[in-house]
């Protein structure tokens, strides 16, 4: 289900999906084809791309192949700068209506992917939950290292010679499962997010979370006849995006809405975030049970 304001990045076409990857295993283009026609129906702006360690002439027969069958643009996502600039180098902007693709993701330690906009101009995702030390990526572990990293990550991007604008950025400050967020990421997610937003430098940024990371784990179950995974989503974007969350890498299949401040998943969520540790663990099971 749309929510005003949010854009989704579909998130099927990733080899680390174990459905997905069955078909990529297969060679099954038609199937991989199909998940991005159904996607783009049910209201993916983007289309992400993960083919996994593949060759990089697989990431760019996989772009030419998608472009072919949606007009929508495409994520391309992966950590190696090969495949990446094979992905780039097939993607045509006449097929996505003149969109440039997006690219996932840049982090401390792979600055050089920003090179790639030699290759062709594209939208890049901030990886702002890692900062480097002592040569070294480690993850950031309160909201003022992210929003740290954030800030040492968009210099980057807006340095001379690359000339990305504010709306050209998409950061992302990294989510974890809330099923076991013992380290109270949940806040330190939130407050990052309140610190980048009221950033004035910062004023046209968008931030993404990848949503399903936020509940993986956690055991499929209704409650109310509504998925429960999906209502602790809910809460997360009702909570997260006044300060700035617009975009997600989700699923289609997921019925994502704005909850009431009384709505148990709102309740759990904001238990969780106050209480943090153990706690906030055993709270998550308490709203399962």
């Amino acid at each position: 289900m749309a929510i005003e304001g949010l854009t989704i990045i579909g998130e099927s076409i990733n080899d680390s999906v174990p459905s997905t990857k069955r078909l990529f295993d297969a060679n099954d283009i038609d199937g991989i084809l199909e998940l991005a026609r159904f996607q783009a129906e049910q209201g993916a702006a983007y289309i992400d791309v993960n083919v996994g360690a593949r060759e990089p002439e697989f990431m760019a027969e996989m772009v030419r192949r998608l472009q072919q069958v949606t007009s929508k643009p495409l994520s391309i996502d992966t950590p190696d700068p090969e495949i990446a600039r094979a992905g780039l180098e097939a993607y045509e902007e006449q097929r996505a209506g003149g969109k440039s693709p997006i690219l996932n993701s840049v982090s401390a330690l792979r600055c050089r992917m920003l090179d790639l906009l030699a290759v062709r101009r594209f939208k890049p995702i901030l990886l702002v939950s890692e900062q480097v030390a002592d040569g070294r990526s480690c993850a950031c572990r309160t909201a003022t290292e992210t929003y740290r990293a954030a800030l040492d990550l968009v210099a980057q991007a807006r340095s001379e010679g690359r000339n990305l604008q504010n709306d050209d950025l998409i950061i992302d400050p990294g989510i974890a499962p809330i099923g076991t967020d013992a380290d109270g990421n949940l806040a330190r997610l939130l407050a990052a997010m309140e610190m980048i937003h009221n950033d004035p430098d910062l004023a046209g940024v968008h931030m993404s979370v990848g949503l399903s990371n936020f509940t993986v784990m956690l055991p499929a179950k209704t409650a109310g006849g509504l998925p429960v995974k999906s209502s602790l989503e809910s809460a997360l974007l009702t909570r997260a995006m006044p300060l700035g969350l617009d975009m997600i890498i989700g699923s289609v299949r997921r019925k994502y809405e704005i909850l009431p401040a009384d709505h148990p998943a709102m309740q759990c969520l904001e238990d969780c975030i106050q209480r943090g540790g153990f706690e906030a663990i055993m709270r998550v099971r308490e709203f399962y049970a």
